[in-house]
C-alpha cells in the first residue's frame, strides 16, 4: 500500500508539472504582440518596429526582426521548432522582442526592406538594440544542424546577442579603442 501511495503521488506531481508547462507555454504565446506571432501582409512594419523598439526599451531586451512569410516552408519549420523547444522559445521571448515582417508577392514591404542589409534567403533575421542600432544580420541556415534547427545553435545565438553580452562586447571594444587612441 505504501508503494502504491508513493507511485500515485509521483504520478500526480508529474501530471501537474506537465499541465503547468503546457499552460505556461500557451499563456506566453497569448501575451505576445500580434507582430510577434504572425506574418501579416496588411501590417505596417515601420509602425510595428516602433512598437517593438518601445517594448524592448521598457523591458531591457533586443529586437529580433524575422523576415519571411506564410508561403515560406522554413519559416513554418522554425516556428514548429520553437514551439517544440520551450527552453529556446523562453530564451527568445525573454531576451528579445520578436518582430515578424512579411515579404510576399503581394506585399514585399520594399521601403522597410531597403532600410536593412540584403536578405540572403528566408527566413532571415536581424538583431537590433532597443535604440534601433542594427548589430547583426543572420542567415538562419547557420542555426541548422543536419538539416534541422539546432537547440544548441539557437541557444548560443540568443545568448551571444542578448543585451547583457552585447553591452559587455561594446564596453570591451570601447576600452580597446581608448587604449589604442592613448598610445
Amino acid at each position: 500500500m505504501k508503494i502504491f501511495s508513493i507511485l500515485l503521488i509521483s504520478l500526480s506531481l508529474f501530471l501537474t508539472n506537465i499541465t503547468a508547462a503546457n499552460s505556461a507555454s500557451t499563456t506566453s504565446t497569448a501575451d505576445l504582440p500580434t507582430y510577434s506571432t504572425s506574418y501579416d501582409e496588411q501590417r505596417d512594419p515601420f509602425k510595428d518596429a516602433t512598437a517593438a523598439l518601445t517594448l524592448a526599451k521598457a523591458t531591457n531586451r533586443q529586437v529580433l526582426i524575422e523576415i519571411g512569410g506564410d508561403w515560406c516552408t522554413w519559416c513554418h519549420k522554425m516556428d514548429n521548432f520553437l514551439a517544440k523547444n520551450p527552453e529556446v522559445y523562453h530564451a527568445l521571448h525573454s531576451q528579445y522582442v520578436l518582430l515578424k515582417v512579411n515579404v510576399s508577392d503581394s506585399n514585399e514591404n520594399n521601403d522597410f526592406m531597403k532600410s536593412l542589409p540584403p536578405v540572403l534567403g528566408y527566413p532571415h533575421m536581424y538583431v537590433s538594440t532597443a535604440q534601433g542600432k542594427m548589430i547583426l544580420s543572420k542567415d538562419t541556415a547557420e542555426l541548422l544542424d543536419d538539416n534541422n534547427y539546432s537547440k544548441v545553435q539557437w541557444l548560443s545565438f540568443l545568448t551571444q546577442w542578448s543585451v547583457e553580452n552585447s553591452t559587455a562586447r561594446a564596453k570591451a571594444t570601447s576600452q580597446i579603442n581608448d587604449q589604442q587612441s592613448g598610445e
